[in-house]
């Protein structure tokens, strides 16, 4: 689960901050950002902070925030499969709301190119070279294959052809047949935290689009560079920016609440 509760807390943090929204259910006065496209069907590991949640709340009632399981979560996800520690900031409280409607402007797509990557992150107070390293964070975890089906068939240039040749395997071109089928975003090292997803960047492996086009001749290439050489660079630029990501927008003083369950303000 290390990938998806990583990405739980980004897609947390890049709509309406840091705030827990994410794992709100629809309700009469919710609509749920679960259902914003780019995280239905797609982010998952809210049974694993709900479960984290009761155990907190048992021990220690209304006093620990969604939000911040969800950054401690990352945190530790991270640790589990070899990748880097950073002291999590602590204090952020649950929103009484959801941003459903912010959410697909404010989550980046698969498609998108490199002008879109880096003006998306601005606007969240990361730069460029902190949006490359958070994009390391696809050296673990899976993509589903309606994510990278055009990149694989199109017989682009910036795409070695044996690795979209074995990604065809279990991806066919119709829309509607093996969707849901996953391919590991590294297919060096999928389980593992280390920098193999810039090196595979070079070899024109990075399976989706928005991979891909940080190395492709643009003003980010210097960047994947640096980190194929040095998973140590790497490493620590990628906890100072979830260091920097987990401080957007954080709700805090009589702001927002403490939720008892995660799923539903109180």
């Amino acid at each position: 689960m290390a990938a998806s509760l990583i990405r739980l807390h980004f897609h947390d943090c890049f709509v309406q901050g840091c705030d827990a929204s994410i794992l709100l259910d629809d309700s009469a006065t919710i609509q749920s950002e679960k259902n914003a496209p780019n995280n239905n069907n797609s982010v998952r590991g809210f049974e694993v902070i709900d479960n984290v949640k009761s155990q907190v709340e048992s021990i220690c009632p209304g006093v620990v925030s969604c939000a911040d399981i969800l950054a401690v979560a990352a945190r530790d996800s991270s640790v589990a499969v070899g990748g880097p520690t950073w002291t999590v900031k602590l204090g952020r409280r649950d929103s009484t709301t959801s941003g459903l409607s912010q959410a697909a402007a404010n989550l980046p797509s698969f498609r998108d190119g490199l002008d879109k990557l880096v003006s998306l992150f601005s606007s969240k107070g990361l730069n460029t070279r902190e949006m490359v390293a958070l994009s390391g964070s696809h050296t673990i975890g899976q993509a589903r294959c309606v994510t990278f089906r055009d990149r694989i068939h199109d017989n682009g240039t910036n795409i070695d052809a044996g690795f979209a040749s074995t990604r065809r395997r279990r991806c066919p071109v119709d829309n509607g047949n093996g969707d849901d089928n996953l391919a590991p975003l590294d297919l060096v090292t999928p389980n593992s935290f280390d920098n193999n997803y810039f090196k595979n960047l070079i070899q024109r492996k990075g399976l989706l689009q928005s991979d891909q086009v940080l190395f492709n001749g643009g003003s980010t290439d210097s960047i994947v560079t640096e980190y194929s050489k040095s998973r140590s660079t790497f490493s620590s630029d990628f906890a100072a920016a979830m260091v920097k990501m987990g401080d957007i927008d954080p709700l805090t003083g009589s702001n927002g609440e403490i939720r008892k369950l995660c799923n539903a303000i109180n």
